[in-house]
């Protein structure tokens, strides 16, 4: 009983088919990644980003703490303005002269950037690519409002401020904050 030759392609073949011809057998695709969600889109917020938010609500402290020194000045120039003995003081006429309405309008302001900090920093985990640019356009105004007019006391906000709009500003960063949403 023969089987005819084994190299005819037609024939009959008792034989088993050889491993290693074709391509090895791909993985089961999933539709959008392992897990939920979407290529590409990153699951967790990425550390720098994290950092970036911690940053901005200590900024927002720091504002915080700023207001209350502002309003601690306030009332102080207030109630030395009605105080007789300094009537005739040359320094303290020319501090009293600054209106306190000038230093209660600085005060709204400090508090105003310390909530637009929170309202930031909040806004990362569900926020879009706008607050993205927000906190990177915050980030430098800060940092030049750190160094111009308060070159001692703002350092601690430059340095964060900077820190903030670099780690927003990263491809990671993007990648977060452009991620797909539904």
């Amino acid at each position: 009983m023969s089987f005819g030759d084994p190299n005819n392609p037609y024939g009959q073949q008792q034989q088993p088919a050889q491993p290693g011809y074709g391509y090895p057998q791909a993985p089961p695709v999933q539709p959008y990644g392992p897990g939920a969600g979407y290529p590409g889109a990153p699951m967790e917020m990425p550390g720098g980003v994290k950092a970036a938010r911690v940053m901005l609500f200590v900024i927002a402290g720091l504002q915080f703490i700023g207001a209350i020194g502002a309003v601690l000045t306030a009332l102080a120039i207030s109630a030395a303005q009605e105080d007789p003995t300094l009537k005739n003081d040359i320094q303290f006429q020319q501090l009293a002269d600054m209106s306190t309405g000038a230093i209660w309008g600085v005060t709204v302001l400090i508090l105003a950037w310390g909530v637009l900090a929170i309202v930031l920093g909040a806004k990362f985990g569900s926020g879009g690519n706008g607050i993205r640019i927000t906190a990177m356009v915050f980030g430098i105004i800060t940092a030049i409002l750190g160094i111009y007019p308060f070159v001692v006391i703002g350092l601690a906000h430059t340095v964060l401020a900077i820190l903030v709009a670099v780690f927003v500003g990263k491809s990671d960063g993007a990648a977060w904050f452009s991620r797909p949403r539904h």
